[in-house]
Parts: C-alpha cells; structure tokens; sequence
C-alpha cells in the first residue's frame, strides 16, 4: 500500500514531527510504502498563481509531484497543528495548488463548477492528527470544531475519501515528556489499525 504522509509544522523537534516520524516507522516496518512530506523543509511556496487556477495549467516540477503522489496514495495521513482552528498556512497553501481538478476532483459534464464534483482520489482511507493548546470540550463547545468540518466534509469526502478519521493530541503546551510519548504510541496504533498489512 502507498501511503502519503504530509507534515505541516516549521520546527523540525515538535510533536507533529515525532508523530509523523512514528506514523511513517510503523507503516514502512508493515511493509508500507511511504512518502513523507515535510513541507517547511521542502519549502513548499503555498500562494497559488493565478496561472495555475485552470484545469490544464502547467505546473512547477515540486506541484506536479505532490499532485502525482496524492494522486496514487491509497492512504493519506495529514499531521499539523490547530492553528486559529485552521491549518498552518502552508498546508492551506498545499491544498489550494494540490487539490485540484483533475487530480483530485472533477465536475460532471454539462457543470460549470457550481455543482458538486466527484471525487478522483484512489485513496478510500485518511488520517489527520492535530496538536492544540486547547481543551477538547472548549474547542467542540466555542469554536465548533473547525478542523473537523474542513478536513472531513470540505478536503477529503469531496475528494472521495470517504473513511476519514481525526485524532487530536493536546494540551501540548502543558504535556510531560511521558504524555507525548504516550501520545507517539497511540499514533502508531492508529496507522497500524487503519492501514494494516495487504
């Protein structure tokens, strides 16, 4: 199975590091084959150039593989940290110029974009963690737990996927080098139980 695994956090010794470092140890010793995108490092560029809006544009050579590796995941894990309820702006960035049509979504013929796409993604299966500094029951109760309605409804079942699951980890800020490393195991667990061996 191809997994494809995006990180989204600019200091290379946090927690979304370690878990995305745990959750690609695990699938590669099932025998997984992994991508893991570290997209500080990469320095991926998140503004998306007008040129690039149309179907057919040509893309940069680091776009176009992103987009050719999403494109052939049969899992997904996404790792970032809630960030106003969002992701960081360079995952945001990532799914504007990743996301596309006709890579990851396509409308029907006779839609000019205003209907509902179908979905183009081979990936059935995705993970999200997130990493936060604030409590679950104020997240859910306040802010309505954007991250869950974004990566859910708005990025993956559009695109197909239709078995999305989310973890958060949190509070970090406030966590014990014990908690986190209770934390990297649950990590482990997940991948293995949600993408297990052929």
């Amino acid at each position: 199975m191809r997994v494809s695994i995006i990180l989204a956090h600019p200091n290379p010794g946090s927690l979304n590091h370690g878990i995305a470092q745990a959750a690609a140890e695990t699938l590669r010793g099932m025998g997984h084959e992994v991508r893991l995108r570290d997209l500080y490092a990469e320095g991926f560029d998140p503004l998306l150039p007008a040129g690039e809006i149309p179907r057919e544009a040509a893309l940069p050579t680091l776009v176009d593989e992103h987009c050719r590796e999403i494109a052939l995941a049969d899992g997904i894990v996404v790792v970032h940290p809630n960030w106003w309820g969002m992701p960081p702006a360079i995952l945001t960035g990532w799914v504007d110029r990743v996301i596309r049509p006709g890579v990851c979504y396509e409308f029907v013929e006779g839609d000019g974009g205003e209907g509902v796409p179908r979905g183009l993604l081979k990936a059935r299966r995705a993970v999200v963690f997130n990493t936060s500094n604030t409590f679950e029951e104020r997240e859910r109760a306040v802010f309505g737990d954007p991250l869950e309605r974004i990566w859910k409804d708005c990025v993956f079942r559009l695109c197909g996927v239709t078995d999305v699951h989310r973890r958060t980890f949190g509070v970090v800020c406030v966590s014990t080098r014990e908690q986190r490393e209770t934390w990297l195991d649950e990590a482990r667990q997940i991948v293995a139980r949600l993408f297990p061996k052929g």
